[in-house]
């Protein structure tokens, strides 16, 4: 019996480590089905064996859009005597341009001025100097951080048609090189202090891949008839009003007033504003 025993144990042992060795993974074969993932179909796979390794791979990730590549087309251009007109038939030609020169300086102002560009949903060109953004380099973060698009005034707010090629490329260039330190990029548009210009003034900024201009609605709220009344700005800016019109006006405490009411006049007139980024910068 004991004999017996002894062999249908010895059986067993055997039966077992056969069992076992044959559980044991191919050296040739994936060890996992995350390893399985990662191979490779062969060349005898079915469509439904790579299509099952297809899907287990991990999504690729998209491209990142460059802004080039999601800009619109630009709807507006600028004619020789500075005023806007539609680019295409269906764009609407009753638009005007809101410009402010000489900041930033007052930040009690200039937010006026903001708030009430954002109460009309209206976008604007901020004409900067280089020397007040030295000043002010916050409010100049102000002006682009509540998405309003910066230009470039020169430096000194001199009278570049007066002046060397060398110093006109100097009080350019400075602003360009400041602004985009603080910004991230560069002005896109130059108005020439009191609108004196030369072709080396023209040619600077284009160089510097700005749009040139200068107005065609002069608000007069930097002259001394208009100083403190903010009723005369509008009034100036109603009396040449005009379709495309390319509106001058200052970071002026007075302006500031007037614009509540300037931009609901020009709205209940059917005007809009152009948005900057619209416009077409190669003339």
């Amino acid at each position: 019996m004991k004999r017996i025993n002894l062999t249908i144990a010895i059986l067993l042992i055997g039966a077992l480590l056969a069992s076992c060795s044959e559980q044991q993974p191919k050296d040739n074969l994936p060890a996992s089905g995350e390893a399985a993932a990662s191979q490779e179909p062969s060349a005898s796979s079915t469509p439904d064996t790579e299509a099952a390794l297809v899907t287990s791979q991990p999504a690729p990730t998209e491209s990142p859009v460059s802004e080039e590549e999601t800009s619109a087309a630009p709807l507006y251009r600028m004619s020789e005597a500075y005023r806007f007109v539609p680019i295409e038939d269906q764009t609407p030609s009753k638009v005007v341009l809101l410009t402010f020169d000489d900041g930033p300086k007052d930040k009690e102002v200039l937010t006026s001025i903001l708030d009430t560009l954002d109460r009309h949903k209206a976008k604007a060109i901020f004409f900067v100097n280089g020397y007040r953004v030295k000043q002010n380099p916050d409010l100049l973060k102000l002006i682009n951080k509540r998405e309003q698009t910066i230009g470039n005034h020169s430096f000194d707010h001199n009278n570049l048609k007066e002046e060397s090629k060398e110093v006109v490329e100097k009080q350019i260039g400075d602003v360009q090189t400041d602004v985009d330190a603080l910004i991230g990029r560069k002005p896109l548009f130059f108005r020439p202090p009191y609108g004196s210009g030369s072709a080396i003034v023209k040619e600077t900024a284009k160089n510097h891949g700005m749009l040139y201009m200068t107005w065609s609605n002069g608000s007069l709220d930097w002259d001394k008839s208009a100083k403190g009344k903010p009723d005369v700005v509008i009034k100036n800016v109603l009396e040449q009003l005009h379709p495309g019109a390319n509106i001058l006006m200052h970071e002026l405490q007075w302006t500031a007033d007037a614009l509540e009411e300037l931009l609901t006049a020009l709205e209940s007139k059917g005007y809009g504003f152009i948005d900057p980024a619209t416009i077409e910068l190669i003339r």
